[in-house]
């Protein structure tokens, strides 16, 4: 007997994590994905992509009023402010947009997945407990994972449909136009600073340089996703998804060099948003003289950076718990970096 197809609804489709998980539910038979997002995008064999202003209640409605057929959905879009409590507002808007159009009206939902991460543990306020594990107590709000989390388990209560809340850490991929790409991030400043003949140093606070860290490679997090939404077992949690491995920078950075042929030298902390700010000729340069398909703008995201690098405290939590349940997927951080380096390459992304 033929299993009936599933449908994903992936919202925030053009993001570094909802474009990972398109390619990997891609690869199997078992979906049909509808992909959301404010930009438009072309329809593949596959997929079908639909352009919405998430922060618009009617949009959503009427662009996203007809999916009757939605099986899980996975949200994974974000948008940014400049501050931390501003960042509630637009983000719980464009959730409870989304599930309003869609979940009253599509009967068959089994599971909606939530993207979090390390703020639910206050990562981004300063040092906190580590290994952080998915148990830890909450902190003072205003904290947009943790109020996302809230409606959802509020929205789900005699509902046949369960959730899941996925809690990657920093995430390596290679979608452009992204405001949180640290692997691009990295690769484009290495890029410049090959072309201007300087070493790579690495830019941030002494003390991250000497921290551990640790990463989440995209497609493992697409596997990590699709595990969580499909398994009884693990319904209703949260998840901290890993590599599984860490890492610190004064380790980690003169390998990253090496792969680009370049020498390293003592770090010398700086505001890469302001150093940065004027390297758009060096990399229009760099565009025609090696035909790279992206501009400037969407291959950096410097202010990401300056907050990644300053983080002199350990950065990492206990991912145990979703390999206990059955997920026993892994990643070699190191490694990571260098299949992210070379399918940018490949994409023209980057030079060299």
């Amino acid at each position: 007997m033929k299993t009936r197809k599933k449908t994903a609804l992936v919202v925030g489709a053009n993001g570094v994590i909802g474009n990972n998980l398109i390619e990997y539910l891609e690869k199997s038979e078992d979906w049909e994905i509808i992909g959301i997002s404010r930009r438009p995008n072309i329809d593949r064999k596959k997929v079908r992509f639909i352009a919405v202003d998430l922060l618009d209640l009617a949009d959503c409605i009427k662009k996203l009023g007809n999916l009757n057929t939605v099986t899980h959905i996975y949200y994974v879009a974000y948008q940014d402010r400049s501050t931390w409590a501003e960042l509630v507002e637009p983000n719980m808007k464009m959730l409870i947009h989304v599930l309003t159009a869609v979940e009253p009206i599509a009967p068959n939902i089994q599971h909606i997945s939530l993207m979090q991460g390390y703020k639910v543990y206050g990562a981004h306020l300063g040092p906190f407990k580590t290994p952080a594990k998915e148990s830890d107590a909450g902190h003072m709000p205003p904290e947009f994972n943790t109020s996302q989390q809230q409606y959802l388990e509020q929205l789900q209560k005699g509902k046949k449909w369960t959730w899941s809340s996925i809690r990657p850490s920093v995430v390596g991929g290679t979608a452009p136009n992204n405001p949180m790409n640290l692997a691009m991030l990295i690769a484009v400043y290495a890029s410049i600073s090959k072309e201007l003949g300087i070493p790579l140093r690495f830019p941030g606070k002494i003390g991250a340089f000497q921290t551990l860290m640790e990463m989440t490679d995209a497609t493992l997090l697409a596997k990590a996703m699709v595990w969580a939404a499909t398994n009884p077992q693990a319904a209703n949690q949260a998840f901290n998804i890993n590599n599984g491995d860490l890492f610190r920078w004064k380790e980690l950075w003169p390998k990253l060099a090496s792969y680009f042929k370049m020498e390293t030298a003592a770090p010398i902390p700086l505001s890469l948003a302001t150093m940065m700010a004027d390297k758009e000729p060096i990399w229009q340069k760099l565009q025609k003289e090696h035909q790279l398909s992206y501009s400037y703008q969407e291959v950096s995201a410097w202010p990401f950076g300056d907050f990644v690098f300053s983080w002199d405290y350990d950065f990492f939590a206990d991912g145990t718990k979703a390999r206990r349940l059955g997920f026993h997927e892994f990643m070699d951080t190191e490694q990571m970096f260098y299949q992210l380096f070379d399918e940018m390459r490949e994409k023209r992304i980057i030079p060299y």
